[in-house]
Order: C-alpha cells, then sequence, then structure tokens
C-alpha cells in the first residue's frame, strides 16, 4: 500500500519519464550556456584559483602519472574527513558518476523515486539504464519537502540537499525520516559545504539504512576540470558500486586533490568561504527582491539562487546582449521557462548584473 500525495505540504507525485528518452532536456547543464565574452552565472562552481596547499599536490602528483592510481591515502582522508570506516568510501570521478553507478549496480531497484525539481543527472543516469522514474514534485516557491509525500513503496529514493536548483536547504530530520529497511535513500550533497558548519548533512550518519550519500570538491574548490567526488555509504553498497566501475577511475592528481581537499586545513577554509558566500547571496538576494516582478524561490542558502521572472526565456537571451549568462530553468522537471538560476559571484559582479536585469525586465516583450 502506498501513501497518497500530501496536497498540505504542496508535494505531488508525477509520472516518469520513458525509460532511455530524454524528453525533457535532462542532460542540458549550465556550461552550455556560455560563451566567449559573457560573465558565468550560470555555472555553480567558485571561480577563484585553487590555494597553493592544493595547487601544489595537484601539479606535484603530475610527476607520478607513469604509475597507475593508488586511491587509498585519498580514501584514507575522506573517511577520517566524516569519522567512518575507510570501507564505506567510494570515489569518483566527479559526484555524477555515482548516479551511473547506482543505475547499473546489482541494487534490486523496482521503484525508484528522484525528488525534483533537482539536479536532473540521476533520473538521466537511471532512465539510459532501463529504471522508469517517478518524480516527487515539490510545488514553487517555497520547494519544501515533506517525507510523507513519498510512496512507501519506493526502493530508492533520491533528494539534494541544498538542492541544486532552487538553492533550497531541507531538514536533516525530514530527510532521515525517509531512511527505511529495503529502501535506498540517496542524498546528493555536492553543495553541504556551501552551507557554514554543515548543519543539515547527513554525511557522518551510519545508523540510517541503506543511507548513500553523495559529495564533491568541485564546487567549493574549483575543480570541475579535474572530477573528483566521492560517495559514503555501508560497506555491503560500496561493493556493489564498485563492481561496476571502471577501472583507475580516479585519476593521479585527482586523488591528490581529494588528499588535501578532506584534509583539516581544508576543511577550515570552507566554512571561512561559506560565510563569504553567505554574505555575497544575501547582497544577491536583497537585490533581487527589490526588482519589480521577481520572485526569489525558497530560502536560498548554497551558491546560487533560483528566481522567476516575467518570460524568463526574453529575460535571458536579454541578458546575454548584456554580457551575462544564466542557467536556464526549464530543463529541471517541475520549472518552466520563467525560472532562471543565477550563481552568487562577489558584489563587483553582481551590482552591474542586477542593473543589466532591471534594464531587461523593463523591455516591452519581457512582461
Amino acid at each position: 500500500m502506498t501513501n497518497p500525495p500530501n496536497t498540505d505540504a504542496k508535494l505531488r507525485i508525477a509520472a516518469g519519464m520513458i525509460s532511455g528518452v530524454d524528453t525533457d532536456g535532462l542532460t542540458f547543464h549550465g556550461d552550455a550556456e556560455l560563451d566567449a565574452g559573457l560573465v558565468d552565472l550560470a555555472v555553480n562552481v567558485r571561480a577563484e584559483p585553487p590555494p597553493a596547499w592544493l595547487a601544489g599536490p595537484i601539479a606535484a602528483a603530475l610527476n607520478d602519472l607513469a604509475r597507475y592510481p593508488d586511491d587509498r591515502a585519498a580514501r584514507a582522508a575522506v573517511a577520517a574527513r566524516h569519522h567512518r570506516p575507510v570501507e564505506e568510501v567510494l570515489l569518483t570521478a566527479g559526484a555524477a558518476q555515482a548516479y551511473t553507478l547506482l543505475a547499473q549496480a546489482p541494487l534490486g531497484i523496482d521503484h525508484p523515486v528522484v525528488v525534483h525539481p533537482q539536479f536532473t543527472e540521476p533520473e538521466a543516469a537511471l532512465a539510459a539504464a532501463g529504471h522508469r522514474v517517478e518524480r516527487a514534485l515539490l510545488a514553487p516557491p517555497d520547494f519544501r519537502f515533506d517525507p510523507s509525500g513519498v510512496r512507501t513503496s519506493a526502493d530508492l529514493v533520491v533528494i539534494g540537499n541544498p538542492t541544486n536548483p532552487t538553492s533550497v536547504v531541507h531538514p536533516a530530520g525530514s530527510i532521515a525520516a525517509l531512511a527505511q529497511p529495503g529502501r535506498l535513500l540517496v542524498v546528493d550533497e555536492a553543495f553541504a559545504d556551501t552551507v557554514p558548519g554543515e548543519p543539515q548533512s547527513l554525511a557522518g550518519r551510519r545508523d540510517l539504512p541503506g543511507l548513500v550519500v553523495l559529495r564533491s570538491f568541485t564546487k567549493t574548490w574549483g575543480l570541475a576540470g579535474l572530477r573528483i567526488g566521492y560517495l559514503l555509504a555501508p560497506a555491503d553498497i560500496v561493493e556493489r558500486l564498485r563492481s561496476v566501475q571502471p577501472l583507475w577511475p580516479v585519476s593521479t592528481p585527482a586523488l591528490a586533490a581529494a588528499v588535501a581537499c578532506a584534509g583539516p586545513q581544508a576543511v577550515a577554509a570552507e566554512r571561512e568561504i561559506a560565510h563569504d558566500l553567505g554574505t555575497r547571496r544575501e547582497h544577491l538576494v536583497a537585490g533581487l527582491r527589490k526588482l519589480p516582478g521577481v520572485t526569489v524561490a525558497g530560502t536560498p542558502a548554497s551558491s546560487f539562487v533560483l528566481i522567476r521572472v516575467p518570460d524568463g526565456a526574453a529575460v535571458r537571451t536579454r541578458l546575454r546582449t548584456h554580457g551575462y549568462a544564466v542557467r536556464r530553468g526549464d530543463t529541471f522537471p517541475g520549472l518552466g521557462p520563467d525560472w532562471l538560476r543565477i550563481a552568487v559571484r562577489e558584489t563587483a559582479i553582481s551590482d552591474p548584473f542586477l542593473a543589466a536585469l532591471e534594464v531587461c525586465l523593463a523591455e516591452p516583450d519581457a512582461r
């Protein structure tokens, strides 16, 4: 027996995509918005160069490329960071690779549910592997989550926290309530370190059945081109995922980055960066809320902000003529063309962007 959708929580269940068919642009990502000369507000990766304590080990690793990668030191560093046994850590070529592994591994998945709007790769990977995916759609503009809206028959549930693209962070207790025997609960925490202290993270929880937490070093440390992420899960799940992973999936420079980024110096620096990010985000959100017709989604908590504007597709195009690339929202299930995602940058970028957005909103056919 399954639970009905919880309308009070503004959560509704929708049919999934036909397996293997990309009907919703699920494989579209923010980097496709970029062109030469545009200010990048479309990609949620911190643009500052890596500090010396990170760039140094990456550069030094280039002298060791004749040997096959050895992930033992990196796994141990990640395990120590989260106070877990090393057997519960799986390193991946970017956190997104974990979704391909989850879709292909012998996990007995029959009824997967993805909570949307969120990063589209989990649904795309599941569909490509032949799974039929059910969607739990969170209602705008707050995109609040209630665990009672997910059917009890779901044996795989995927949710982001903080969620891309909404920037909403859900209470850890609400997500933990999804855990139950016979179910894999996959929590995408790729942006968890953008929240000071990570208060809603489940990365250290070992008491919840079937909990799988995905993490990334890409966002805060600007390593999108290096491809380094990891997964935390019970040892038996890690082994099943490893069984479908390619040999040596993470390069030697990426492993060196993982060791550095998992250390105490990096964790302390992340907190400082997250605090500074919060100040920048508050400045951007305050400016957005002053503009006529702009709705800011929920309570933004990460390195990006989701907004709804009248005639969003036209506004997005006009912003490009003003030199700014923002992320279209209509490729995320549950959103439409009036939704735009904006990366949080320093105020020296946000202020002229806000001025450009005000101009674009005032143009006649943008209303």
